[in-house]
């Protein structure tokens, strides 16, 4: 039965809880520290959160953790007083303040974060951040003589949560999916720009609120209409926040396999061939269908 065929590959997407424990704990202890030496008190959960795919809940690979670390303000007009880069000496503080809690570990400062790699293949990627007056968040960024950017990730998140609950939890399952078929196929797309596609195409779809029964029709309806978007368009808006999200490749090819694909999965689910369907939905998601 379709449904419970879905079912299974969201349930093959999720992440294993041991990791997440594993994540939780480590972002404490990395957390504890830069509390510890530039706020001066100890305390494991303020100052720091999940961003990026993992923070909006939306992942199904552990390639980077991004976690923002929120450092007083003085510290800013301190480094942005230096002649030369101080976003990159900024790096290198909060990357020595993390060394003595995680020396073993891989760990350099890389342009706009300090990545922190773990033997088991669990990356962190340490974004230290200033709070603006607007709620958005101003980071280093060291590449081409140093510069500030700024970020604002918590609409975003915020609007991602307020969409999976209006339809169903189908929101967070489809942008699963739509990874799995990035993997699976070498598409060029980033984490928030499936993100923000799939928020535009469920805000409209008619099926939004339905069961995991219409997921094969999520799939045609969803590649369909990846596949029909301005080909010669750049960038988008995303969810939330209304930042602009780039695309950094075509993607409109393999957006149109997948459809054709999804068409035929259908129609042998139609005519009783479980089997052969099964084999156009692998050709869109991988083995994890």
């Amino acid at each position: 039965e379709i449904g419970a065929k879905f079912q299974n590959f969201c349930t093959n997407l999720s992440l294993k809880q041991s990791d997440i424990s594993t994540i939780s704990a480590r972002k404490r202890r990395i957390t504890n520290k830069i509390n510890l030496d530039f706020h001066g008190y100890s305390d494991e959960y303020r100052n720091s959160f999940f961003v990026g795919s993992y923070g909006r809940d939306t992942d199904i690979v552990f390639s980077d953790i991004d976690i923002i670390i929120v450092l007083p303000y003085h510290i800013y007009y301190q480094y942005n007083s230096y002649i030369t880069n101080g976003q990159s000496a900024l790096l290198q503080v909060v990357k020595n303040s993390i060394n003595s809690t995680y020396s073993q570990s891989y760990l350099k400062g890389d342009g706009q974060v300090v990545k922190l790699d773990f033997t088991d293949g669990i990356n962190f990627e340490i974004v230290p951040c200033f709070l603006n007056d607007d709620n958005s968040y101003t980071f280093p960024n060291s590449n081409n003589g140093g510069s500030w950017k700024t970020t604002n990730p918590k609409p975003e998140i915020a609007a991602i949560n307020e969409m999976n609950k209006l339809c169903n939890y189908n929101l967070k399952n489809l942008c699963k999916m739509i990874r799995s078929w990035k993997y699976e196929n070498n598409v060029p797309i980033g984490g928030l720009l499936i993100d923000t596609f799939a928020y535009n195409f469920i805000s409209n779809w008619y099926y939004r609120d339905k069961s995991y029964f219409y997921y094969d029709n999520m799939t045609r309806d969803f590649f369909n209409y990846l596949s029909n978007l301005s080909e010669t368009q750049q960038y988008w808006k995303a969810m939330g926040s209304s930042q602009w999200v780039h695309k950094t490749g075509d993607f409109h090819i393999k957006a149109y396999n997948a459809y054709s694909n999804a068409l035929k999965a259908i129609e042998c689910e139609n005519k009783f061939t479980s089997d052969t369907a099964n084999f156009y939905w692998r050709r869109i998601y991988g083995n994890r269908f």
